[in-house]
């Protein structure tokens, strides 16, 4: 710095004196010499100051410039270092010099390794603790030391979720979303506007067609027709995923393949020094430093390989997981706001489908995709230095090359088509498993599941068939890849030797070609596999662009510009060419009015709140309008995977006085005392721990906290008791309730609740056929006044309702009495208080945390998968593989023989005898060696086909028999995650992982062998290195493993929150939560992606460290060759050198991968073992007419839903005789569906019996005794296929009964209309049907299997009053010989029946005929009080 500041001080000096005008002279050589090196020394300074401030201002903490600068520096100053040692060994001449040469070489050293040290400011140390990468110097960063920490950490003991780093800002997925999406919809627009013109184009091109038809005859119109079609397959915009994915990942691409580029080019300097060290070891006379420096060389050029090559393979994952992570929020934003018709085409299923396996597959491609010019660089270069060795020899090569591409594209070809039937039968698998765990209840209930267990195994069969079609191609691409080299070689040496005499194959020629041909092998085997993989990702691209570019709702659907609250105007349809289901509807509502709804089932009820809500479409004219935000309260329950307060808040923030009042108002107050973490207790997936009552009040608090404008009630009381829906109205709904001043839209079928409305819209058809008050429809004497009088009861009920003073007959503060009184007595019986926080916690959490096997994968999980392939298959691959890795051997032995005749034949013709008998060998061991691989491998398809078929047959088994407190506690997600992410792997990870690792292991064994066997000295280093090798291995093998099981288990909650946004989307958009909903999202990713980002920096850590020490086995195989070159010839040397060369760093990465996928058995087999219910069949059979009387008798009946939980039935003791009806009620949650839950065995006795015609249910198979009871249940579940399956899945009846049936349940009208008839496809969840037919269609289930006992658990909750009037009658008709046992919410339904049961907290507090109920003045009388219903109603109802 002393000479630089003088220079600085003498600077304006000589500035000034270069301004003045002087006479031009001449500038001498030496003068410009001077200026160039001080200019040249000014920049480098400037530079490094630059460089410094650049890297202080973008927040780095280390500058590589400066570190190369200083080693560099370091690197040149080693010649004068030990010129100036060797000198002073005699004499120090010139001691200012010398002094100085030191002092300023020890200042560069001291100066490198401070560039090497991170440079930290104190506030960002804190920060860097979240993310070490952040904190990483240049070294650090190319070696990957910075992962050291977690590595250690993951060895020490498990990892676990928290110690996942923080993610970088470009890694997250809403920078990767925001940048994506943007260039996602500048391509859109653009493959929009090609598709427009596309279809004018085709139109304009119809109409010519249509002009010249009538010149032409029929056949030419039917080729026009054909060409329509071909026209029409592909009706989207098309081909802009791949450029949006090019532009918003362009950066990290090309930085990859700049490192790429560096590696390849590197690869070939390899075999030149090869070529230069046998030269080396041939002449003698060379001095040793001259091989020194070879290896030394080729030490240095080997890890500098391995550092672009592990820079290069850090991008392209980190490339892949960015693309998965926009692909799939992608998917997921667009999820939000599909129209009808797109959701209509694609199921829960295939969009799940979406987002696992083709946003994987993209991810995958994308990883690899520079090979797709790297393989064919690669390639070229191998064959021109080929030609410097062979001449023109190696053009035979070459042609070997060129004729395996067109047999590699007809394979490929073969693979897609294969591959598209693969994905159909995944998805149809997938729908069907979706549906089956979502109707698990159902299929329980019916003793369906066989039926639905053989339609997943007849699908999983054709899957497994055209995977077997699939892995035998494979087969025959290893076939292909193994012979090629090996073939090339051949070729390429017989044509060398055969073309002249004096053509002599020397160890220098032979071994620096097979290091050729050893690079050759690598393109050559992934070149097909990356057109593979190519032809596979274009299936997944055209699934996801179809999707991504289908239909939006309408943006503009409902307006908010009207001075009315709501304006609904036209005709609306639920597809844009559909048959609308509203026709002309004509509805103008005021700010603050109460508006009822009613009509039969069918007459577009709920179709008018969805074209209220935007999701329906409207014709040009018409139009929607609302003013102010709304809340929606859907006919079935939307509940989340949360707690009871956040399905509640639903995002509102929370506010406690609001909170309480809500739950008051929506007589949840009870509720939360049962439930045992009250308002925090977690809620399972679908409300699967609540009653259906209990979610509809759930859902009503939702809409009632939320503080909106307009209220779209879809039906909420149905569900609910007649006494909690009379308080619902009162205190929520109606007119005294707490959304008073708002505007409300109740969609009802309870005609209790007209005389206090403002006004009620009659709906018939789709038509809107009279709106008025309740007065002046009752005088206009129209088709409203004519219903009502037909239902006489009700009307009485309802005079008597209106003459007390026009409210309700029950008031608030007589319910909250009876609720409070309830409280009192639960409060002791069914509650056991929680004494500290641990308690609560356990209590509040239904769903655990995913169990996570910690630790070294057991040797047993590896065992089980081989048991499942066969231990015969298994023992014989590994001797075929062995025995091709024996020949592979032995050819390169017998060609370091071949070489030693270029020295025994120097001066000689050589015998073409000999050269015959050496090709001849040379090429029979590498056939043999092909043919021995694709036997191997063929045997090892065949073992892991059985083994997939096995698996999923034991997983699926066992999912159909497990108990339902299984699913109550565990989210479907989960459970698809087995059969989707955990079974693909087991079909292709694994045999694939199993296959290369044998492979490797055979190849190191066989290297280290022919090492040795070159080498002995050579066995000196072997130990030392096997052992880093090994520690190495573990450590890393321990985080790799746990980071894999972290990603398998943090991947389940994305599966879960998207099929829970898309089975509630109409909600999440009446709410406008859309962005709520995304964030969470977002998140959810975040969190999978941590647990990824280490796992693929894990991996380069352990790379480089293997690649380092690979390139040490190259070092000393090259040390020791120069070292003993007296002792050992050429051949022997470059046999040696060149298989150190062929890597031995991929059997750590295969045990690796091996041990990672294999988790998957180990979560499967996780399912497999778990316990199941009772057998279906046990030897206790029951009679054939079992049961003949349908007798019911319950003895101490004692029954929980978990162990640790409360009783839910405390000691049932009732006897319920033939033909009897009874009528269950109480309270929403107080045990009704409990108990037929004990029924059917869905759960099972603490204590007590139950016996039906004198046989203990207890003793029976669970198919036996479900089978023969019948259950109309609460949710009306139907299933993805025809109507005909899904009242009779197992074919057992004709068409003759199932149409009587469906006549009898008042939907043959409908069934008849339908132009499939019973063929009629039911889309997924029968959303196509509306809730009140799906209803019917429950009860023709139970008409067609007419057992002596049903239970009707609330099955005409979801009907109008003239339907529910029907579906009595049919049921009084049709089961007048059965016993019924009726769970009732509103008491006219069971006023008629033999006895009453009354229940609460789980116990029998009344059973007796309606009348003495009602003459008791207990329980029941005050039900029937709040329902409105007296003695004389009774007796007139009987």
């Amino acid at each position: 710095w002393i000479p630089l500041g003088f220079m600085w001080l003498c600077a304006p000096h000589h500035l000034i004196s270069l301004c003045k005008r002087t006479t031009k002279k001449r500038m001498s050589k030496l003068y410009l010499c001077k200026q160039v090196m001080h200019t040249t020394i000014w920049m480098c300074i400037l530079l490094l100051l630059c460089q410094e401030g650049l890297r202080r201002k973008g927040k780095h903490v280390d500058s590589a410039t400066l570190f190369f600068f200083w080693l560099l520096l370091v690197v040149c100053d080693i010649f004068p270092f030990q010129t100036l040692i060797r000198a002073a060994l005699r004499e120090v001449s010139d001691v200012p010099r010398f002094c100085l040469f030191y002092i300023s070489f020890g200042l560069e050293l001291v100066a490198l390794v401070l560039s090497a040290v991170a440079d930290i400011s104190p506030e960002a140390k804190e920060h860097m603790k979240k993310n070490p990468e952040k904190a990483a110097t240049f070294l650090s960063r190319i070696t990957f030391n910075w992962t050291s920490s977690l590595v250690v950490t993951g060895y020490k003991r498990p990892l676990v979720q928290e110690d996942m780093w923080d993610l970088k800002d470009i890694d997250t997925t809403d920078h990767i979303s925001q940048v994506f999406s943007s260039n996602m919809k500048t391509e859109l627009d653009a493959a929009r506007v090609r598709y427009q013109k596309k279809l004018q184009k085709c139109a304009s091109s119809k109409r010519d067609n249509a002009r010249e038809g009538e010149f032409h005859n029929e056949m030419s119109n039917g080729l026009g027709k054909g060409k329509k079609n071909k026209e029409q397959s592909e009706d989207y915009p098309n081909s802009w995923l791949v450029p949006t994915i090019y532009k918003t990942f362009k950066w990290i691409l090309i930085e990859s393949a700049f490192f790429k580029l560096v590696q390849d080019i590197l690869t070939f300097v390899s075999p030149q020094i090869l070529k230069l060290m046998i030269a080396f070891t041939e002449d003698k006379t060379s001095y040793a430093w001259v091989g020194y420096m070879y290896a030394t060389l080729l030490l240095l050029v080997a890890v500098l390989q391995s550092l672009c090559l592990q820079q290069y393979f850090q991008r392209c994952f980190v490339l892949g997981m960015q693309v998965r992570t926009a692909i799939m929020a992608a998917v997921y934003k667009k999820a939000l706001v599909v129209s009808n018709n797109t959701r209509k085409e694609w199921t829960v299923g295939e969009t799940v489908n979406l987002i696992s396996t083709d946003a994987q597959r993209f991810s995958d491609l994308t990883s690899f995709i520079h090979l797709l010019w790297s393989c064919p660089l690669q390639i070229i270069i191998s064959i021109a230095f080929l030609w410097i060795e062979l001449g023109p020899a190696a053009l035979a090569g070459r042609t070997v090359v060129v004729l395996m591409v067109p047999i590699n594209v007809l394979l490929a070809d073969k693979a897609r088509q294969y591959q598209m039937e693969n994905m159909k039968f995944k998805d149809d698998r997938l729908k069907v498993m979706n549906e089956m765990l979502n109707g698990i209840k159902i299929l329980k209930l019916y003793a369906w599941e066989p039926s639905f267990q053989a339609q997943a195994e007849d699908i999983r069969e054709k899957e497994l068939k055209v995977m077997t079609k699939f892995s035998y191609l494979s087969s025959v691409s290893t076939f292909l890849l193994t012979c090629a080299p090996a073939l090339v070689c051949l070729v390429s040496f017989a044509v060398f030797v055969g073309v002249s005499p004096d053509n002599m194959l020397t160890a220098e020629k032979a071994f620096t070609s097979i290091s050729l041909f050893n690079i050759l092998q690598f393109p050559l085997a992934m070149l097909p596999m990356i057109i593979a993989s190519i032809v596979q990702t274009t299936v997944s691209k055209k699934r996801l662009e179809k999707f991504l570019s289908g239909e939006d709702i309408e943006a503009g659907a409902v307006q908010h510009n009207s001075s009315f609250s709501i304006v609904c105007d036209g005709t609306f349809a639920w597809e844009r060419d559909a048959e609308p289901l509203l026709k002309n509807v004509s509805l103008e509502i005021k700010p603050g009015q109460l508006v009822a709804v009613v009509g039969a089932v069918g007459s577009g009820k709920s179709s008018l709140i969805s074209a209220l809500l935007g999701e329906m479409h409207k014709s040009d004219s018409s139009r929607a309008s609302v003013q102010g935000s709304i809340a929606y309260v859907p006919q079935q329950a939307w509940i989340q995977n949360a707690t009871l307060r956040d399905n509640v808040l639903f995002g509102s923030p929370n506010d406690e006085r609001r909170f309480n009042e809500v739950i008051k108002a929506c007589a949840l107050e009870p509720d939360l005392e049962l439930l045992p973490g009250g308002a925090l207790t977690e809620i399972g997936e679908k409300g699967i721990n609540l009653s259906g009552g209990q979610k509809q009040r759930v859902s009503l608090a939702r809409a009632a906290y939320s503080q909106a404008d307009i209220y779209l009630l879809d039906d909420p009381l149905s569900a609910v008791d007649a006494h909690v829906g009379k308080h619902l109205f009162e205190n929520v709904i109606g007119p005294n309730g707490i959304l008073q001043n708002k505007t409300r839209i109740l969609v009802t079928h309870g005609v209790s609740f007209l005389p206090h409305v403002d006004e009620i819209v009659v709906l018939v058809e789709g038509v809107v056929s009279e709106i008025g008050s309740y007065s002046s429809l009752r005088a206009s004497g129209g088709a409203f006044s004519e219903f009502l009088d037909t239902y006489a009861k009700e009307q009485r009920t309802r005079t008597r309702s209106e003459s007390g003073n026009n409210s309700l007959p029950v008031t608030a503060g007589e319910l909250t009495v009876q609720i409070t009184a309830r409280s009192l007595r639960r409060k002791n019986s069914s509650i056991r208080k929680i004494e500290n926080d641990d308690d609560l916690k356990k209590v509040q959490k239904l769903i655990e945390k995913e169990a996570m096997e910690t630790g070294w994968v057991k040797l047993s999980v590896f065992l089980q998968y081989l048991r499942a392939m066969g231990w015969g298959y298994t023992a014989v691959a590994a001797l075929v593989y062995f025995i091709g890795n024996v020949a592979f051997v032995g050819q390169n032995l017998w060609l370091s023989e071949w070489t030693k005749d270029a020295v025994v034949y120097a001066n000689e013709t050589y015998p073409p005898s000999l050269r015959d008998l050496r090709v001849g060998v040379f090429g029979a061991l590498g056939v043999a060696q092909g043919l021995f691989v694709f036997l191997g491998t063929l045997i090892l398809v065949n073992a892991s086909i059985a083994a997939s078929r096995i698996l999923h047959e034991r997983l699926l088994k066992n999912m159909m028999r497990v108990p339902m407190i299984f699913f109550d506690t565990t989210p479907i997600g989960r459970v698809v995650n087995r059969f989707a992410e955990d079974i693909f792997t087991i079909d292709e990870a694994i045999p694939n992982s199993l296959r290369s690792w044998i492979l490797c292991l055979l190849g190191v064994l066989g290297t280290l062998f022919v090492i040795c066997l070159a080498t002995p000295l050579f066995t000196i280093v072997l130990v030392p290195l096997a052992i880093i090798y090994y520690f190495v291995g573990r450590f890393y093998v321990a985080t790799s493993r746990q980071l894999r099981r972290l990603d398998s288990v943090s991947r389940s909650p994305i599966y879960s929150h998207f099929g829970e946004t898309v089975s509630g989307l109409t909600v999440i958009r009446a709410y406008n939560h859309q962005e709520r909903f995304l964030k969470h999202n977002e998140i959810t990713i975040d969190e999978n992606v941590k647990s990824v980002y280490p796992w693929i920096v894990s991996n380069r850590w352990l790379a480089i460290r293997l690649e380092f020490l690979g390139n040490l086995v190259v070092f000393f195989a090259c040390l020791f060759a120069v070292i003993s070159r007296d002792s050992i010839d050429s051949g022997i040397v470059g046999l040696s050198i060149s298989y150190a060369l062929n890597t031995l760093n991929l059997l750590v990465k295969m045990t690796s991968e091996l041990e990672t996928n294999i988790v998957a058995v180990k979560r499967v087999s996780e399912y497999i073992e778990i316990e199941n219910e009772a057998e279906w069949v046990t030897d206790t059979r029951p009679p054939k007419d079992w049961p003949e009387a349908g007798r019911l008798q319950f003895e101490n009946y004692k029954v929980h839903y978990r162990p640790g939980l409360d009783l839910v039935l405390h000691g049932i003791t009732c006897d319920i005789g033939s033909t009897e009806k009874i009528g269950i009620v109480d309270r929403t949650g107080a045990g009704k569906s409990s108990l037929t839950n004990c029924l059917f065995r869905i759960i099972e006795a603490v204590e007590g019996r139950i016996f039906i015609d004198g046989i203990d249910i207890a003793k029976l198979g669970l198919h036996d005794l479900r089978a023969n009871l019948t259950i109309i249940p609460q949710d009306p579940v139907l299933f993805c296929g025809t109507l005909r399956m899904n009242l009779d899945p197992f074919d057992k009846f004709s068409d003759e009964e199932i149409w009587k049936v469906l006549e009898l349940s008042h939907l043959k009208d409908f069934a008849a209309g339908l132009k499939e008839g019973l063929q009629y496809e039911v889309s997924e969840g029968g959303e196509n049907l509306s809730v009140g037919q799906r209803q019917l269609l429950c009860l023709a289930r139970a008409l067609l299997r007419k057992s002596r006992i049903l239970i009707l658990d609330e099955a005409t909750a979801a009907v109008d009053l003239e339907t529910d009037n029907l579906i009595q009658n049919t049921i009084r008709e049709e089961f007048s010989s059965c016993t019924v046992l009726t769970i009732a919410h509103h008491l006219h339904s069971i006023m008629d029946s033999s006895r009453v049961m009354v229940l609460d907290a789980g116990r029998i507090v009344e059973f007796d005929t309606p009348q003495n109920l009602l003459s008791n003045k207990g329980h029941f009388y005050a039900m029937a009080k709040d329902a409105g219903i007296t003695q004389q109603d009774s007796s007139t109802v009987l």
